[in-house]
């Protein structure tokens, strides 16, 4: 397993080029299963959560390449409708294939997904809505079975704007008879690039980017060409480094429009940025506290949570950091804390008193975006942070090291 030794205190300065947004090319790949033929994705980063799902597609009998940043799917030889347990809990993502292989073949089978331990993830809303549609939905020794003889349009109302179950939802539904109506569902940029993929397959769809979605189910879909969008958290992540480094970051590849809230945040504490049409611009002395609460998009991602709390353990002043979507999405804090952080956690809140300095120390990633905020924390503090388990790392950014060290970072990668 391997760690990363960070140096602190650098000034990041440089441009970085975001990647394809690892959130959107995984229920893509997974939508690729509900045709025969061969899809050409660009832009997909090289993950191990994108790799999983590779290995998942290729035992169910696709055959998957890469040339560079691109995948080629090919679905004409999909002969399987079973996921074995050791495939799905790598990460939770492995659910989307539920929608697509019963939109498609009408039939799938599954265990519950794995994934980073930040509070439970129920896929209940997931199998409502695939219920709604027609399908039989049980459980039989911690292996879930859907079946349907066929699907009908229906009027889904989800209880929770959850992003995985209104991509089920909508992959379920593309291949359904009649009409169907989704509402509460998320709104997040992710829904779009989706959308937009399967209207490319000859879906018909309206609606994302807004609260309700409306599909018109059709008989068959096609392959087809698509470039994934930017990765906006892995975005948001190198801009907090670009601040709490006090630097001079542009990062290239990406809109603003993916990080208002985010962006509207940092210039309210005192960080200087600039837009354009595809960069923003950094700049950032003293910074000073704010409070956060995490909310569905448009609101502040729960995934930039623990890479903000990082930067304002260095702002000036008091801030609380209320995660409103998981419940155990502060293990970061008791990490920070070892670095000098003065962080108090009370139920889902957590005050933070900002310090004039960070002290290196030897540190562990427990999960994906709590080791990005360890990361940036460790980019900033006095001395030498050592990083454990950057597993977790490698899961949601690619080549993290590689990007930061062409800022100017003192950062490599070592075996444990």
């Amino acid at each position: 397993m391997d760690k990363f030794i960070v140096t602190g205190e650098v000034q990041l300065k440089g441009n970085v080029r975001i990647s394809g947004a690892k959130n959107a090319a995984l229920p893509i790949m997974a939508a690729t299963t509900l045709c025969s033929g061969t899809s050409v994705i660009h832009d997909v980063p090289d993950l191990s959560d994108i790799r999983n799902m590779i290995a998942i597609l290729e035992h169910l009998g696709a055959k998957v390449s890469r040339e560079g940043k691109d995948l080629i799917i090919d679905s004409s030889a999909l002969n399987k409708v079973f996921i074995p347990e050791f495939l799905m809990r790598e990460m939770r993502a492995s659910i989307f294939l539920m929608g697509a292989l019963v939109g498609r073949f009408k039939e799938v089978r599954l265990s519950y997904p794995g994934g980073c331990t930040i509070g439970p993830r129920p896929i209940d809303l997931h199998i409502k809505a695939l219920e709604k549609l027609g399908a039989n939905v049980k459980e039989k020794h911690g292996v879930i079975i859907a079946e349907a003889k066929k699907l009908s349009g229906a009027e889904i109302v989800l209880d929770f704007p959850s992003v995985g179950a209104t991509e089920n939802a909508m992959m379920s539904a593309v291949l359904a008879n009649g009409i169907t109506t989704i509402r509460n569902v998320a709104r997040e940029p992710e829904i779009i690039d989706l959308e937009t993929f399967l209207n490319k397959m000859g879906a018909k769809i309206y609606g994302a980017g807004t609260d309700t979605i409306f599909i018109n189910g059709v008989q068959n879909l096609h392959a087809t060409e698509h470039t994934v969008m930017p990765d906006r958290i892995e975005a948001g992540t190198f801009i907090l480094a670009g601040a709490m480094s006090h630097g001079d970051v542009t990062i290239t590849n990406i809109s603003s429009n993916y990080l208002f809230s985010l962006l509207d945040k940092l210039s309210g504490i005192g960080a200087v940025l600039t837009f354009g049409n595809d960069f923003i611009r950094v700049k950032a002395n003293q910074l000073h506290n704010t409070d956060i609460k995490t909310l569905p998009f448009p609101g502040f991602p729960t995934d930039l949570q623990a890479p903000m709390l990082s930067l304002l353990t260095m702002a000036k002043g008091t801030s609380i950091v209320t995660e409103t979507i998981f419940e155990n999405r502060f293990q970061h804090v008791d990490q920070l804390i070892r670095m000098g952080a003065k962080i108090r956690v009370e139920g889902r809140s957590a005050i933070v008193r900002g310090v004039n300095k960070l002290t290196g120390t030897i540190v562990e990633a427990l999960d994906l975006r709590a080791g990005a905020s360890l990361v940036l924390a460790a980019l900033a503090a006095e001395g030498t942070s050592i990083i454990k388990q950057v597993n977790h790392i490698d899961r949601g950014y690619e080549m993290i090291e590689q990007k930061l060290q062409s800022l100017g970072a003192y950062i490599i990668r070592d075996m444990e």
